[in-house]
């Protein structure tokens, strides 16, 4: 999987929007995200749309996610040539094309059979980087099979140790480029309506494959997974999480993978600076996008006290809440190099396959590439805390 040069102008980017215009037709997908999300109620099982949609407990933290962007605003500044804009960043020295990757979201298959495969393709259709779950519905080889932009892959970090030095050394021989560690899911979060409907897709055996194809997690079974599954279900969910890692653990990863690890679900400053002294090569703010913890901060406020507590040579992803081009540059306006988007793509894929993911990815990057020139700013490197100012209350 290799990055390819892609023209993300403004000539790409606008076309997007005058094409639908000039057609006098509406488009076949929602553009906003509120009537995407209403298209994927309607159209999805009750179950699968609960799934994404919902959050923990009472889902205040999805809300304050979504409240965080309305604290800050973008000021426009004029005269200043914004003719050609230039969406790249570089991570890892690698250029990556846009500041925006597709977040790892698991169990896929629920919103389409097609599921990670599809997303693959529209992200090389659009040239946006994808990040693969541990817990996807198809395995990671074949997902990086399909994939041809940056892939990089986000570990569970097993309570099998063998499982997870399995999975690390698995990721970086099918090409993936880094590894995402999600590190606030040492336990699944109080989901209200994933219990009212009483739904849990992996008990069902969805987004399993990584693990009943694994070499050592099968060394835990007596038979093949696929013969006796309910067995291997519940040797899944038995290691699936370690409750008892510590910051001391950090090691076991460097010393299985040579690839940049980043840690995802940071929200406290010190342990941000803490994962830097301990080896990690980047981090992803993250809560999880609310489904974690009920009441906790919105993910946006953390921001911009972890990047500058680790500095600008420690690249710093934002994830939780992203759902238009304007939050993306309040986010990387407050210090993020790069934002994660996950609920939209998800609404697309379980709408239209990879059509669908793709028309959502194109929407994405037509708002943010017109909302970043009309900021007065060309290049996605101009976007600083000058860009932006706290909302008067």
């Amino acid at each position: 999987m290799t990055g390819e040069d892609r023209n993300y102008g403004p000539d790409r980017q606008e076309t997007v929007y005058r094409e639908g215009m000039l057609e006098g037709e509406p488009p076949e997908f929602p553009v906003a995200y509120e009537d995407l999300e209403e298209r994927a109620r309607e159209e999805l099982d009750e179950e699968a749309f609960a799934y994404v949609a919902g959050g923990a407990g009472s889902e205040s933290t999805v809300e304050a996610n979504d409240r965080a962007f309305d604290a800050w605003q973008i000021v426009p500044r004029i005269l200043r040539d914004v003719s050609d804009r230039d969406l790249s960043v570089e991570l890892f020295g690698s250029e990556i094309p846009v500041p925006v990757f597709l977040a790892p979201i698991g169990v896929q298959s629920i919103l389409h059979d097609e599921a990670e495969l599809a997303v693959a393709r529209a992200a090389n259709a659009v040239g946006v980087p994808m990040i693969s779950s541990s817990v996807s519905s198809y395995t990671m080889e074949e997902i990086a099979d399909e994939l041809e932009t940056t892939g990089w892959f986000q570990l569970y970090w097993s309570a099998d140790r063998d499982v997870a030095a399995s999975f690390l050394e698995r990721a970086e021989d099918a090409g993936f480029e880094a590894i995402v560690v999600t590190l606030d899911t040492p336990k699944m979060g109080w989901r209200e309506r994933d219990i009212d409907l009483a739904y849990l897709p992996f008990l069902e055996g969805q987004g399993i494959r990584n693990y009943f194809e694994d070499e050592a997690f099968r060394d835990r079974l007596a038979d093949d997974p696929w013969t006796d599954p309910e067995t291997s279900l519940e040797s899944f969910i038995d290691c699936f999480g370690d409750a008892s890692l510590t910051w001391d653990d950090l090691s076991f990863l460097r010393e299985h993978t040579d690839l940049p690890i980043l840690l995802k679900g940071v929200l406290h400053p010190d342990d941000a600076t803490r994962a830097i002294e301990c080896g990690m090569d980047g981090l992803i703010v993250s809560n999880h996008g609310g489904r974690q913890v009920d009441g906790a901060i919105p993910a946006l406020e953390a921001l911009p006290e972890i990047a500058e507590a680790v500095g600008d040579d420690v690249p710093v992803l934002f994830d939780s809440g992203i759902r238009r081009g304007s939050d993306a540059v309040r986010a990387i306006a407050l210090g993020a190099d790069a934002v994660l988007l996950g609920r939209p793509y998800a609404y697309g894929l379980g709408i239209g396959g990879a059509d669908g993911v793709e028309a959502v990815l194109r929407n994405f990057l037509a708002d943010l590439d017109l909302t970043v020139g009309l900021s007065g700013r060309a290049s996605v490197d101009e976007l600083d805390r000058s860009t932006i100012r706290r909302a008067e209350r």
